[in-house]
């Protein structure tokens, strides 16, 4: 059977069978995806780290699928109830209700209607009618009474509920059914009396009805979450004459027979008891699960590219927390992210609240010009919260008034909050504040946005929709996947790295990043891989997997800057003796030109190598330090605002995409409220979900649609007319 399980992953995934093979042996082996995906590219064809994780997550689901059909088919063996056919019924099924299905008959029952008639000894009666005999029905129901029952009509409704359980039992009629359902079920909602909804949130669904099959994933997540907070009730509608007509088709044998009154009851008692509920029930459990995938789908995609923000490498920057009666807390930090000097000014009302006065304007000024002036700030990273379009006025302001070339960006600061407050943001900044840590991570965020959102639980960056509303643990390993693969994407130096950003190495944990980042303080920076092999508890197996992600830009061996393996440093080195290269020619011109004029094939067949080796290691001596974050945009800088009263349809705007949701994606234009671009306005061409042609991050050219001056917000358009 597990053969049969490669068989389904690969041709789910169009690879071939082999691959699949490979590809479990080496995770059964101990090693990580980012380590299979970038040094066992020989052993796998190439496959990246997304088909690497298809691969194990369709294993694991046809594993545990395979595991429940074996306990399914012992369960009703050990009833001796279990045929061939049974038994190959359940082995074909595809997925996990299928097999509940088919189990379902056989399940010990709760105490039932039909299980209190089954006591009774009226199980052969039910039999008997589902005969469809000519024989009269009353006459045979006598032959049941007795102390427990006391009248032929009782005997008949006792029989009558075991068939109706027979009915709702079967297998083939629920699948039917519930596809029927899907197919051609309504989604109703309507408010509830007494439903409290202040601010309007949900009153889409007050009167809603849309087709189960049309209805998209986000609005399912919304009426759930509508439901929850008592706002509306939910149900699926459906032409139960179609379900009716069904079942009577399937079970009534001979119109004819004198039994077919009493079955057609028993066929609409079990409709509207016990399959319609059941089925409406296990309809919105899949349309629920398909809502999940596609909100944690986004969400991942979204984090994975805020993740992968270019660096602003090289910049003292000045983070800003804004905020209005508690002041704007301040933080200068260095190139290297070291904090220099904190502050807070007042530029908006007293601490103690009340009203703005001039010279608390101009000591809020000049606080902040000293701290640009003493530390050459270039940039200025106001963080996106409360008070932040005020605080970026200020800034304008304040720019305006100096020669200094000094321009300011509004940075997500979604989870700041979080990170400031946590264990990890106490010890970085013990004597801070956390308003103060929030500043500082304002501003690194802009200086390496990787290296410190990792330190922020993935779920607290706002950059998903409804990720309150999903199961926590798949959206937990969803995200985690997410860092985990960026991390390895981008690398680490290994001298500076925190053990935050450590922990989502390949093979290391939270145990192995506190080790090593203690030993780094002890003995110094490493100046080679092969120092890393001192840190206590840092076994072969975990040096295997992390050494090829952990770089030493400056150390004393110039391949361990690189994504070189040290596993593949002899043919490194035969490669650099046969071509003439030294590691301080690495990413020079020089290197470049001899690479592009080598003869791949020979030297690959002369050194006895894969491919795939050869090329990665001819790709670090040309880019040694490669970063994947330098193709995406940069971040837009300005040195002024922008306000809506300063709009006019059909404007051109450039702004940077904030959010991707199903529906549209939020760009920040430079005004208070992100402005709505709507999927219907992106492209002239028909496109499935806005993430097929945005991502976070990305920097677009838009045109105002509208403009609500009085709830502040604006309509986007990526089309000129």
């Amino acid at each position: 059977m597990h053969e049969t399980i490669i068989y389904e992953i690969k041709n789910s995934l169009k690879i071939s069978e082999n691959q699949v093979k490979s590809v479990l042996d080496l995770l059964d082996q101990g090693n990580t995806i980012p380590f299979i995906a970038r040094y066992r590219k020989e052993v796998t064809g190439g496959l990246d780290e997304e088909q690497i994780n298809e691969i194990f997550k369709l294993w694991e689901y046809g594993k545990n699928l395979l595991e429940r059909k074996e306990q399914v088919i012992r369960l009703i063996d050990e009833k001796g109830m279990l045929t061939e056919a049974l038994k190959n019924e359940i082995l074909s099924a595809q997925k996990l209700v299928e097999v509940e299905d088919l189990y379902r008959p056989f399940k010990e029952k709760k105490k039932t209607k039909a299980t209190e008639a089954i006591a009774k000894g009226l199980e052969p009666l039910a039999n008997f009618l589902l005969l469809f005999t000519k024989e009269d029905v009353l006459k045979e129901a006598e032959k049941y009474m007795n102390d427990q029952v006391l009248s032929v009509d009782e005997a008949i409704e006792g029989a009558k509920y075991i068939i109706a359980e027979m009915i709702s039992d079967d297998a083939n009629y629920r699948k039917a059914l519930r596809e029927e359902m899907m197919r051609s079920g309504v989604m109703i909602t309507q408010v509830k009396k007494n439903a409290e909804d202040v601010k309007k949130v949900y009153e889409m669904y007050y009167d809603y009805n849309e087709q189960v099959s049309k209805i998209k994933p986000h609005r399912i997540l919304a009426i759930n979450r509508a439901e929850k907070e008592k706002v509306i009730t939910v149900k699926i509608d459906l032409d139960k004459s179609i379900m009716t007509k069904y079942l009577e088709f399937k079970v009534i044998k001979d119109e004819s027979s004198p039994a077919v009154p009493y079955i057609l009851e028993a066929i609409d008692d079990s409709l509207k008891r016990l399959i319609y509920p059941s089925l409406e029930r296990e309809v919105r459990s899949e349309l629920n699960e398909v809502a999940e995938e596609q909100a944690i789908d986004i969400f991942s995609v979204n984090l994975q590219k805020l993740l992968l923000q270019p660096p602003l490498k090289g910049k003292v920057i000045l983070g800003i927390d804004p905020a209005f009666r508690t002041g704007c807390k301040l933080s200068v930090v260095s190139e290297t992210g070291q904090v220099l000097e904190k502050g807070v000014i007042y530029p908006h009302e007293k601490q103690l609240g009340g009203t703005i006065s001039e010279k608390q304007v101009q000591e809020s000024q000049r606080d902040l010009l000293r701290l640009i002036r003493r530390y050459k700030v270039e940039l200025i990273a106001i963080g996106n919260g409360t008070a932040s379009r005020e605080t970026e006025s200020f800034v304008a302001e304040l720019i305006k008034t100096t020669s200094m070339t000094v321009q300011y960006v509004i940075v997500n600061e979604a989870g700041a909050s979080v990170y400031s407050a946590s264990e990890l943001a106490r010890e970085e900044f013990p004597d801070f504040s956390v308003e103060e840590r929030s500043a500082a991570s304002i501003a690194r965020r802009l200086q390496d946005p990787l290296s410190e959102l990792v330190k922020i639980d993935p779920k607290s960056i706002g950059v998903g929709q409804y990720q309150h509303d999903v199961s926590p643990k798949k959206l937990n390993d969803s995200l985690n996947f997410v860092v985990t693969q960026a991390v390895n994407q981008v690398g680490v130096n290994v001298n500076t790295a925190s053990k935050a950003l450590l922990m989502y190495v390949s093979g290391l944990n939270k145990t192995s990043a506190e080790n090593l980042v203690k030993y780094r303080d002890q003995m110094g920076k490493f100046r080679r891989r092969d120092d890393i092999k001192g840190v206590p508890r840092l076994g072969d197996k975990t040096f295997e997997q992390a050494i090829g992600f952990l770089r030493i830009p400056d150390g004393d061996e110039a391949l361990d800057m690189t994504a070189v393996h040290p596993e593949s440093y002899h043919i490194a080195k035969e490669i650099m003796k046969k071509l003439n290269i030294t590691g301080d020619m690495f990413g020079k011109e020089e290197v470049k030109f001899l690479i592009e004029h080598v003869n791949r094939k020979q030297l690959q067949d002369e050194l006895k190598v894969d491919s795939y080796t050869l090329n990665d290691i001819l790709d670090a001596f040309i880019a040694p330090l490669r970063d994947p974050r330098d193709q995406f945009s940069q971040p837009i800088l300005r040195s002024d605002i922008l306000k809506i009263d300063d709009l006019q349809i059909g404007m051109e705007l450039e702004g940077t995409v904030r959010n991707v949701v199903d529906f549209g994606a939020f760009i920040d234009v430079g005004l208070k409220e992100d402005g709505l671009l709507h999927i219907s306005k992106i492209s002239r061409k028909y496109i499935k979900h806005p993430k097929d042609v945005l991502n976070v991050g990305d920097i677009v050219k838009v045109y105002v649609l509208n403009i609500d001056l009085q709830k502040g917000k604006v309509g986007l358009t990526m089309l000129k007319d």
